[in-house]
């Protein structure tokens, strides 16, 4: 029996939440449970470590979390802003 792939990151790679999470869980040494709404919908993470059972710590404006590799995808590269004229 195979078991499922999961999506392999490396770190350093941007990624995004794919679904918010119940809950999110911080990647102290202590962990403690917090809210879901810290993160927000299409903010970009960075993957700064990789745990076992295909868990991430993955950085974003608000903390550091714990989340599953299959609940993240990667992030989409945003256009570079337009060059405005001087002038």
């Amino acid at each position: 029996m195979d078991e499922p792939q999961s999506p392999a990151f490396a770190i350093g790679t941007r990624v995004q939440l794919a679904e918010r999470p119940a809950y999110l869980k911080t990647a102290d040494p202590m962990p403690m449970l917090r809210p879901p709404d810290l993160v927000d919908n299409g903010e970009v993470g960075q993957v700064v470590s990789l745990k076992p059972l295909g868990q991430l710590a993955v950085r974003f404006r608000r903390g550091t979390f714990l989340l599953d590799a299959v609940q993240l995808c990667a992030a989409v590269a945003a256009d570079p802003p337009a060059e405005r004229p001087n002038g």
